[in-house]
């Protein structure tokens, strides 16, 4: 802040180091590296890798806006590699400033890193081929040469998936291959998803043909918000299917800031301690009082004295089915209001 006070074009630059670092850090894609550099210098950005054949172009608003038209030479710009086969181009006329001297630096540092960990390997691993299959404001045939570079067969079936991290591509089949790797094509062996405490989230997508990929990921973000992280602060499944939502998905819908009484209701019961939130939990999940009480590890009599003080602080019975579908929805709503959209 001081440095900032003193003199603006410094503060900025560290402000613009912070931000690539941290992208670097969460081992960002293209997309999101290209949509930084757009939004920090208020001017589209694009990236053009050659030897990849891989075109990723972002408005000022961080919307993918794919262009085919040539680049004017008159850009700023620098080169991501050595061999200057990808460069990164700012769409503005002159001599780069400080700051956009810096957004082109760190940025295409932040790319370099990309292109590093994914030269040499199956180009459907490459994290640009897969945000642009699943970006819904790509062209179709931009899309489709993205799914031909994964092999993506037109005639097989594939689920987007969501992860806090970034878009993922599996075959239809392999639902448990989401995780560790930007995205996979029929022909490679899928990894396992992580165990639920390492604290993975993922929302599933429906199985559809590489052309309807966006639609897939669309839902499976939806499906994200619904996903857990597992902890004692957020119990449940960290790995949720869109179509296992039914009804449920339109609760996403709502905006965060719609009065909803049991949700208050809801907060107000987990702030008593934390046994309320995992009791609530484990009976919205099992069937019966007695087996909650299995799945939490208590006496079936404790368990019972707990969801009596539970429901005492809830103000309603949740004993009875209209009262648990209560609780129910009051809980899938306190988890997507804990996982806003993205």
């Amino acid at each position: 802040m001081r440095l900032a006070a003193l003199d603006a074009d410094a503060g900025a630059a560290l402000r613009v180091i912070a931000y690539f670092d941290g992208l670097a850090e969460n081992r960002a894609g293209l997309q999101a590296i290209v949509r930084g550099a757009a939004v920090l210098a208020g001017c589209p950005a694009r990236l053009d890798d050659r030897s990849r054949r891989v075109h990723v172009r972002v408005d000022p608003a961080g919307r993918a806006a794919p262009d085919p038209s040539a680049v004017d030479e008159r850009w700023m710009r620098t080169p991501v590699v050595p061999d200057a086969s990808a460069i990164l181009w700012l769409e503005r006329i002159g001599e780069a400033g400080p700051v956009e001297a810096m957004i082109l630096e760190r940025a295409a540092g932040a790319a370099r890193a990309v292109l590093d960990r994914t030269r040499g390997r199956a180009p459907s691993a490459d994290p640009a081929l897969v945000e642009l299959i699943v970006d819904a404001s790509a062209p179709p045939e931009v899309r489709r040469q993205a799914a031909a570079s994964m092999r993506l067969s037109e005639s097989g079936r594939f689920r987007a998936a969501a992860l806090p991290s970034g878009p993922r591509v599996v075959p239809a089949g392999a639902t448990s291959a989401i995780a560790g790797r930007t995205g996979i094509g029929p022909a490679e062996a899928p990894p396992e998803l992580p165990s639920p405490a390492a604290g993975s989230r993922a929302g599933i997508g429906p199985a559809v043909a590489p052309g309807d990929l966006p639609a897939s990921y669309a839902a499976a973000r939806i499906a994200l918000r619904f996903a857990a992280d597992g902890t004692a602060e957020d119990p449940g499944p960290t790995v949720v299917r869109h179509e296992d939502l039914g009804g449920l998905a339109l609760l996403a819908d709502l905006p965060d800031t719609a009065e909803v009484p049991d949700l208050r209701a809801l907060d107000h019961a987990t702030a008593a301690g934390p046994w309320v939130l995992s009791t609530l939990h484990a009976l919205a999940e099992a069937g019966s009082l007695r087996a909650a009480a299995t799945a939490s590890r208590l006496h079936h009599s404790t368990f019972q004295d707990r969801i009596t003080r539970a429901e005492h602080l809830l103000g309603w019975t949740i004993r009875d089915p209209h009262g648990r579908l209560r609780l129910q929805l009051a809980l899938a709503l306190r988890r997507l209001r804990r996982h806003p959209p993205t």
